[in-house]
């Protein structure tokens, strides 16, 4: 497609997909100037999220251009390429942690403005998940319950047998879960809006002028608009008057799209956010737990981070978290 084999990078470095990024030639090209990319995802990946979607790209085309930011798509013959964003990512420009500058602040809160806009029920785009999936309109408690119940068995339970003694150690018991309902329900209703859903630094691009894109929407899905909210506000790690800004932002643009579809939403981020802490913990632990280093390599730069997950999520999951010196011998252990 390239025309040149010398001209396509990649593959690039991304954890669920193998990708390469080339110019489109003569005909193929004719009107699309920049350079385009094509994917695939790799073998023997753990998901640990949800995907509501059949395929990204249809996604992105029926959206048709509705949300500004968006990689355009175009079909060669019988493949959708997606416009590679020239530019660098947030997070390499202004680090998890950091304060994000003003306009690109503004950009964001734009950005949720926009999504709320879209009209998640004109969507004519296949879908992957099951119908017990798809609560009805404005059922936040339904959404989120099937959100933890993804969590307790395609994360928790189905990783018991590499895992679960790893994960009883650590105090992640099969009531964690009981309690963690406890904890997240009672929220108040709103309807339903499209939702990124994984809206965090290394998803946002910042082009050469300055204008935010919004990549990888694979986890996009249909649901309470006060989840987006809460995920971007867990992975963004901002300073917290940065964060309480940007709720006060989102609450402002997502009630002027969408009426009532900001109800309740001082009283229930919190029940979000404690869901986002209590989910990062399973997937945490699995990724840390792979990644380690063989022995005798010391295991304590990955028990710090564990400590530091498990007391975040000691609250809504009900833990007395372990020290340090506890997770660090859980993972020796658990390595071998």
């Amino acid at each position: 497609m390239s025309g040149d084999a010398s001209v396509i990078e990649g593959p690039l470095h991304g954890y669920h997909h193998e990708t390469y990024v080339f110019p489109l030639p003569g005909e193929a090209g004719q009107d699309r100037p920049g350079r385009w990319k094509c994917r695939e995802p790799r073998e023997g990946l753990l998901w640990f999220d949800r995907r509501c979607f059949a395929s990204e790209e249809r996604l992105l085309a029926a959206l048709g251009g509705e949300i500004p930011g968006v990689p355009e798509i175009v079909a060669v013959g019988d493949l959708r390429l997606m416009r590679f964003v020239e530019g660098r990512t947030l997070g390499s420009l202004h680090p998890s942690g950091t304060q994000v500058p003003e306009l690109l602040g503004h950009q964001i809160a734009g950005l949720f403005g926009r999504l709320a806009r879209v009209d998640p029920w004109g969507l004519t785009v296949e879908r992957r998940c099951q119908e017990e999936d798809r609560p009805a309109d404005g059922d936040t408690d339904g959404f989120l319950e099937r959100l933890v119940h993804f969590t307790e068995h395609q994360v928790y339970r189905a990783n018991l047998d590499g895992f679960g003694e790893l994960f009883g150690e650590l105090g992640l018991e099969e009531e964690a879960f009981t309690y963690l309902r406890k904890q997240v329900s009672g929220l108040a209703r709103r309807p339903f809006r499209l939702l990124h859903a994984d809206l965090h630094r290394e998803n946002l691009i910042v082009d050469p002028h300055g204008v935010l894109w919004v990549i990888d929407w694979e986890l996009a899905m249909v649901g309470d608009p006060l989840y987006d909210l809460a995920t971007h506000l867990h992975l963004m790690r901002y300073p917290a008057p940065q964060a309480r800004d940007m709720a006060e932002r989102w609450s402002a643009v997502v009630e002027a799209e969408r009426p009532g579809a900001t109800r309740g939403w001082r009283h229930d981020l919190e029940r979000l956010l404690a869901y986002k802490r209590a989910q990062s913990v399973f997937t945490d632990v699995i990724r840390t737990a792979l990644s380690l280093p063989p022995a005798p390599a010391p295991v304590t730069g990955a028990a710090r981070k564990l400590v530091a997950v498990l007391t975040e999520a000691a609250g809504p999951l009900g833990l007395t978290p372990p020290d340090a010196r506890t997770v660090a011998e859980a993972l020796r252990r658990w390595r071998g």
